[in-house]
């Protein structure tokens, strides 16, 4: 069983475009997990593979952690509100197996989905540890990850960074150089904005201390 897990807040007027592209790609037995963290957006979903949940409303890595709470599946899927998956995706997720997480390439696009550039993720503990190179959005991961992540250290950057370092720590990290979805990047996209050094280097210190198991 796989369990989808977007993170929403404010998705409007996206998000609708995103569950397009994921509901093909479920099995009758897998699910979709939509937890709001802006309660009152005018989101109607009639599927009965949807959850639609109200979020903790404490910003999107609370809300991430939140998912991954109430997630059945066997294998989990994160997505974020605004892009759209390209046919194929959930094939390769289904295919992971004797690894911890699996991480695809992006197509990067501009509001209107006009593609502008590529991403794919480059493991590796200090690398990531000094520049992030994981994108939650092209992560698919098991659930025996969950007891080595779970709760989310205060004060971590962010939650992909957290997952797959956790990931490269406990088991195997397998990169797919396709690219899978089309990542809209846009103004108001909740993630990615510009932070000062003071900002990085403090976000560093945390993920270090959270790594030795210091900020659980």
């Amino acid at each position: 069983m796989i369990s989808v897990l977007l993170a929403a807040c404010g998705g409007e007027p996206y998000i609708h475009e995103q569950v397009a592209s994921i509901l093909p790609q479920l099995a009758p037995g897998d699910e979709l997990i939509i937890s709001d963290d802006a309660p009152n957006m005018t989101l109607v979903f009639d599927d009965p593979r949807i959850q639609y949940v109200q979020g903790p409303c404490q910003g999107v890595v609370r809300n991430v952690e939140f998912l991954l709470t109430h997630a059945r599946g066997d294998i989990l899927v994160l997505c974020d509100q605004d892009d759209v998956w390209l046919p194929g995706k959930l094939d390769r997720a289904r295919q992971l197996q004797g690894c911890a997480l699996l991480v695809h390439a992006a197509h990067t696009t501009d509001e209107q989905l006009n593609i502008t550039g590529r991403v794919c993720a480059r493991p590796g503990m200090l690398r990531n540890i000094i520049k992030n190179s994981y994108t939650g959005c092209c992560m698919a991961f098991t659930r025996e990850l969950l007891p080595h992540v779970l709760p989310f250290p205060k004060g971590i950057p962010m939650h992909d960074q957290w997952l797959a370092l956790q990931a490269e720590r406990h088991g195997q990290v397998i990169v797919h150089n396709e690219p899978l979805i089309l990542w809209r990047r846009h103004s108001g996209t909740q993630t990615g904005h510009r932070t000062s050094l003071t900002q990085k280097l403090a976000w560093r210190i945390a993920i270090i201390k959270a790594l030795k198991g210091g900020c659980r």
